[in-house]
This record gives C-alpha cells, sequence and structure tokens, in this order.
C-alpha cells in the first residue's frame, strides 16, 4: 500500500510518502515501512517575533507551501509525471474542487495551474491530521487532501495528530533500500501508557488494549512546552523556547540547593492531571525580585535549569505513578517536548531502576516534532482495519480528544 500524509496542526508543513510491504497491522510489527518522501518545512523563524504560533499567519504559510512541498514530495518518490497536455476538468468536477477549496482561493488557483498538469500517482490513500491543533492551519491540509482524494479518486483517511506522536515512538530503523528510510513498528505489549508532551499538549493515556485510549489526566491550564516558550520569553530567549532553556541550563553553574528554588505543581495532587501556568508565573516573580544589572547569563542559566527540573520531576513522577497502579508494561514518551535532553535522561534512568521489566520508547529527535510520516504511520493503521472515510466530509477539530 503506498500512502500520501498530510500534517498541518501548527507550524510545521509536512508531506510524506509511505509504501508498505507485508501485512500491516498493530499486532503484526513485520512489515516494513519504506518511507519514499519526507519533508517538513517549519515556520518557526516567522513566529519568533509573536513568542509563540500566530494562527492566521501559520494558515497563509501552509496555504502557500502546501502544494509545492507535495509536489517535490512527487518527484522525491519517483511518482512525479507530467502529462503532455494538462488535464481538463468536467463541470462538475470543476465546481466540487471550487466547493473544497472555497475558503482558499489562492490555493484552488495554484492546484488547477499545478496538479492538472500531473498524471494521477499510485497513490492508495490519503492520510491527513484533522485534530489537534489550531483550525485554520488544519483546514489547510484537510481541504488540499479532500480536493485531491476527489481528483485522484482515492480515499481521505483521517488522522488524530496525537496518535500520530504514539506511532513515531514506536518506529525501529531497519536498514536502508536505494537511500530510502524503512522502519517497521513495534508491537507494545499491553497495558501501555504514553505521555504526550508538546506546545499544545500534555496527556497522560493508558492503552488497556490495541486502539483503546484513555486520557488518565491532563493540563488544567498551560501545556509544557507553553510554559517552556513563556519561561523563555521571561529570559530574553528565543522561539522556541524549549531548546533555548535546555541549552542554557546546561551551562548552569554547580549548586548543592538550587539558588531559585521553584514549585513543583501538583506533584502529590491524587490524580494525574498537570498544571504548568503557576510555575510559568512563579519564574515571572522570581525574575521580577532580580535587579537587571544582577540578571545576568549565569543567574538566568540557574533559573532555566531549576524550571527544566521543576517539569521534569512532575512529568516523571506522575507517570511512575500510573505505572505502578495500571501495571504498565510499556512507556511510551511522544511529542515535541520529548526531544528535551533533561527529559529523557530522567526517564531513562528512572524507568531503569524503579521499572526493570517494563520498556521505555522514545522518538528519534527528527520524528519528535510535527513531521507527516507520523501521520502516514497512524493512516496506515486505520485503512488496514478499513477505516478509510468519505474525502469530502472530514472536518477540522481544533480539540480532538484520543
Amino acid at each position: 500500500m503506498r500512502i500520501l500524509a498530510i500534517e498541518t496542526s501548527c507550524d510545521e508543513t509536512g508531506i510524506a510518502i509511505l509504501e508498505t510491504k507485508g501485512v500491516f497491522d498493530a499486532q503484526d510489527g513485520t512489515a516494513e515501512i519504506k518511507v519514499l518522501a519526507d519533508i517538513i518545512l517549519s515556520q518557526a523563524q516567522l513566529h519568533a517575533e509573536f513568542g509563540g504560533v500566530f494562527p492566521a499567519l501559520a494558515r497563509r504559510e501552509h496555504a502557500k507551501n502546501i502544494l509545492p512541498i507535495i509536489v517535490a514530495a512527487l518527484k522525491s518518490a519517483g511518482l512525479h509525471d507530467v502529462l503532455q497536455q494538462p488535464r481538463v476538468t468536467t463541470t462538475e468536477e470543476t465546481q466540487k474542487l471550487s466547493e473544497i477549496l472555497a475558503k482558499e482561493p489562492d490555493l484552488l488557483l495554484e492546484f488547477f495551474a499545478t496538479i492538472l498538469s500531473l498524471r494521477t500517482p499510485a497513490i492508495d490513500a490519503i492520510a491527513v491530521t484533522s485534530g489537534p491543533g489550531l483550525e485554520p492551519a488544519l483546514w489547510v491540509g484537510i481541504n488540499t487532501a479532500q480536493a485531491l482524494g476527489f481528483l485522484w479518486n482515492v480515499p481521505v483517511i483521517p488522522v488524530n495528530h496525537m496518535e500520530g506522536h504514539i506511532m513515531a515512538s514506536l518506529l525501529v530503523t531497519q536498514k536502508e533500500q536505494d537511500g530510502k528510510k524503512v522502519f517497521t513498528l513495534s508491537v507494545p505489549r499491553y497495558p501501555a501508557l504514553a505521555l504526550l508532551i508538546s506546545g499544545g499538549h500534555t496527556e497522560l493515556v493508558l492503552m488497556p488494549s490495541p486502539d483503546t485510549y484513555q486520557i488518565l489526566g491532563q493540563t488544567r491550564d498551560d501545556a509544557v512546552g507553553e510554559a517552556f516558550d513563556k519561561v523563555a520569553r521571561i529570559l530574553g530567549l528565543g522561539y522556541p523556547g524549549g531548546p533555548e532553556i535546555s541549552k542554557l541550563a546546561e551551562t548552569a553553574p554547580h549548586a548543592e540547593k538550587p539558588p531559585y528554588p521553584l514549585p513543583r505543581p501538583m506533584l502529590h495532587s491524587k490524580d494525574y492531571d498537570f498544571s504548568f501556568s503557576g510555575l510559568k508565573t512563579a519564574v515571572l516573580y522570581t525574575v521580577k525580585k532580580i535587579s537587571p544589572h544582577e540578571l545576568t547569563n549565569s543567574v538566568k542559566a540557574s533559573i532555566a535549569k531549576e524550571f527544566e527540573d521543576s517539569a521534569t520531576e512532575v512529568l516523571l513522577t506522575k507517570t511512575l505513578a500510573a505505572t505502578e497502579e495500571y501495571g504498565v508494561r510499556e512507556i511510551i514518551l511522544g511529542g515535541g517536548v520529548s526531544a528535551n535532553k533533561k527529559i529523557r535522561a530522567a526517564f531513562r534512568e528512572a524507568i531503569t531502576e524503579k521499572f526493570p521489566d517494563t520498556t521505555l520508547f522514545i522518538p528519534d529527535h527528527a520524528l519528535s516534532t510535527d513531521n507527516g510520516l507520523m501521520i502516514g504511520i497512524a493512516g496506515l493503521l486505520r485503512a488496514s482495519k478499513n477505516n478509510g472515510a468519505p474525502s469530502t466530509n472530514i472536518r477540522a477539530q481544533g480539540t480532538m480528544r484520543l
């Protein structure tokens, strides 16, 4: 099976084309996944001046970039074949495409100018993120997928973005074929537990059996990635804040006790929810108490380290408690914040020491951020279970739950 995957939930336009050999099913990890194309265009620099993602700008950039990236992906996959004469659509086809892309007039014009000049590629299905995420950004990917699905007569499969992050963590790298990356998918031992941490999400999800998700806890306010971004802004660092905080924290001077102690929010609550807004505010108050000339890089580094330590301790403590309560056999760490070195090291050390029989899955750094590959994997699983959706009734759901 060959699938085109589209990811536009936030500020990365991710397009991937995957090909599978073997029976692809969550219960069978032998099927090979060959990555024919995997292209990501980040908007991070454009949003840096806002200190976070500006939805209208994200939507505009997705609409501008999505078709050129799809064409580039088709070329990379060897599926780009230009017709001698562009395809001429019927009146009904033109009307339908115009309806699908009605809110994207510039994208519609580019669609007719670009896609109609190509021979229909050998694609069996299209997977697209339908939520959660920024709805203006999601709609660009969804409408593009539905227009392509209609024109190419292939099913379009809606994918939950967070399920994509889980799938990315389960990928196992195999030997390359023809210069293309190849993966297999690990089959978790159940019950499994997923901690999904990103700029928009902090969720602790129990997976008692395949394709079954139970949210044990989630953030009550700021997501952990959002807190990293806001604290970075308080400390005068760049965007995105996660890598900046981590890099600065590594330079903090050694101290027996933190010179600027911060709280561990909800560490001892009797649930699995999280809260990071108060931690961010504590950093703000701490910085305000320090005179500008005393707020040196060394002081900022100490604050960054304490913030990172606090967030890590809360995430780890809640995850370990759920692991014990539910007899978890696999822990899956996913989402952009899973790239944080401190968090990775803390989880590896604690799980090896306290739960040696539990396996920890962490995504490759390149797969921790949003990408089309993870959406394609989740889409392949859905397609293998005949869960494809009609190509013109998918809606963006900004707050979609697993």
